[in-house]
């Protein structure tokens, strides 16, 4: 109980500490700090999940951002050994209402704050959180980064202004060799342009013989796998930023089954010649309610998005639209019209969020089997 206590000590002091968050256009707020001290200029956005932080913060889909919770009060579970979506936190910076520095869970291994000074990721919180997601809702994104309280502010808003946020989040977050996860069922090559473990669930609950490669991996590397099908993995950053990648997806097209989960979606899009757009504010959230349009149903899902397909882009693709945004019409799936090519800008396989939608990975595993029996 004493180590407990100097421990619950320890984090009080860390708590009383303040730090700053600075956005580019001028604004300064002071909050409470929290977690690690590196401090690195990302784009805020802001996250409506109201459950699942543990799986938000290790999604490595969040490259190059600072993450924004809209849901007041964090930190109430502390961590566990179980619901990572990835080894690292690949975000870059955690930005609160509430933390809370004494979880009550009995699963809780150790504190958030704990948890992101491994990670070496800062964190704030007493931020009003509402303010600046009115204020990303009206001008769309911001850069932004956090700072000790004696930092040079105009300084920092011009860095700020004068950068560009970060484009290599696929390339950090990639692996950087194949490896194999065995079965006896259809054999997926997923092209991890920054997976979550939950695709990679999905796969094994389903038995499918998984092999996970790069993003750079050729068609030809690939095709000698002699894959049932290839699923690109969603990610950080736009698809135009891993040209080779959208490249291996042109010459596969015809060649095998296709699905693409997230950025996966957009780097099939591209291949196929559609154009893929910058969003003013994004899609993150863990129950975004989308229409399927096939079934003329609403189904609720989990989304991390910060780029869109533009619809007038579609003529002389081959691709239509399968699944659309409720809140704002975007597009959210897609499907071609001659290739077993399917696509979804939201996330199938949820972790943390809705999962109404995990039965695309039954449907591409019986086009799999289907085609395999051929």
């Amino acid at each position: 109980m004493l180590v407990r206590s100097e421990r619950m000590e320890a984090n009080m002091m860390n708590m009383m500490s303040k730090r700053l968050l600075i956005l580019e256009d001028g604004s300064v707020y002071e909050g409470i700090a929290f977690g690690g001290d590196h401090y690195r200029m990302g784009e805020l956005i802001f996250q409506t999940g109201m459950s699942g932080y543990q799986e938000i913060i290790s999604d490595v889909a969040y490259y190059g951002q600072i993450v924004m919770m809209t849901y007041p009060a964090i930190g109430n579970c502390g961590i566990n050994r179980d619901d990572f979506e990835s080894i690292n936190l690949q975000m870059f910076g955690y930005v609160v209402k509430e933390y809370c520095e004494t979880p009550s869970n009995f699963r809780s291994d150790m504190t958030l704050d704990e948890f992101m000074k491994l990670k070496g990721i800062p964190g704030i919180a007493d931020i009003d959180t509402r303010e600046i997601t009115r204020k990303i809702r009206d001008h769309g994104t911001l850069k932004a980064t956090m700072a000790d309280t004696d930092a040079n502010v105009e300084e920092i808003v011009e860095m700020l202004k004068n950068t560009e946020v970060a484009n290599d989040g696929v390339k950090a977050v990639s692996t950087v060799k194949p490896f194999p996860i065995p079965a006896r069922g259809p054999k997926v090559v997923l092209v991890d342009t920054g997976t979550k473990f939950a695709i990679i669930r999905e796969f094994n609950t389903r038995g499918c013989d998984l092999v996970v490669v790069p993003y750079n991996m050729s068609a030809e590397e690939i095709l000698a796998l002699h894959p049932d099908g290839v699923v690109f993995s969603g990610g950080p950053c736009s698809p135009y930023d891993i040209p080779e990648t959208i490249e291996t997806c042109k010459q596969l097209i015809g060649k095998t089954a296709m699905m693409g989960i997230g950025l996966g979606h957009e780097v099939i899009a591209a291949a196929c010649g559609a154009n893929v757009v910058k969003m003013k504010v994004g899609h993150h959230g863990n129950s975004s309610p989308v229409r399927n349009l096939k079934k003329n149903k609403i189904e609720f899902t989990a989304q991390n998005h910060g780029y869109e397909v533009d619809p007038n882009s579609l003529e002389n693709t081959g691709l239509y639209v399968t699944y659309t945004a409720l809140n704002d019409q975007t597009i959210e799936g897609l499907a071609h019209d001659s290739y077993p090519i399917y696509t979804y800008s939201f996330e199938p396989e949820a972790a943390p969020g809705a999962d109404d939608c995990t039965y695309v990975f039954d449907d591409f595993y019986k086009v799999m089997m289907e085609r395999s029996a051929k």
